[in-house]
């Protein structure tokens, strides 16, 4: 892997990520790396990975497309969008990922940054109609 800035790096890793790709991830992050989105707050490479998988088992054909990315040396930015399903039929989220390399240039702290209401609770048929509804109600003019 030769790569100048390890964001890219990061950025390549997710886009060709499948389930056969997962122990990759330990070249991209350090041992005792943290990892938060809306539903874990994670510490440790294995629990990191524990994640991916099962989110490889629940969500079909799964893939990350990363949109944008940026970084100042030691920390950046990934906009993603995470596709899901066969195409005309799937779904995607959109998110943002803050990310901070050691000096190795492997993640130790990873935070997920979407919206678990507009992307998922709101397709589940009584709770997105509540969520809809408080929605509109919040919404100004």
């Amino acid at each position: 892997m030769t790569t100048a800035r390890p964001i890219d790096a990061l950025a390549r890793f997710y886009e060709s990520l499948t389930a056969d790709k997962l122990s990759s991830i330990t070249a991209f992050y350090a041992a005792d790396a943290r990892f938060k989105d809306p539903f874990n707050d994670v510490v440790g490479v294995a629990h990191i990975e524990r994640i991916f998988e099962h989110m490889f088992v629940q969500v079909e054909s799964p893939h990350f497309e990363v949109t944008r990315c940026f970084d100042d040396g030691d920390a950046g930015v990934l906009l993603w969008t995470m596709h899901w399903g066969e195409a005309g039929s799937g779904g995607c989220i959109e998110g943002a990922s803050r990310v901070s390399f050691d000096d190795n240039g492997k993640v130790v702290d990873h935070r997920d940054y979407w919206d678990p209401a507009e992307s998922l609770y709101e397709k589940v048929p009584i709770l997105g109609a509540v969520m809809r509804r408080i929605k509109r109600r919040l919404a100004t003019d």
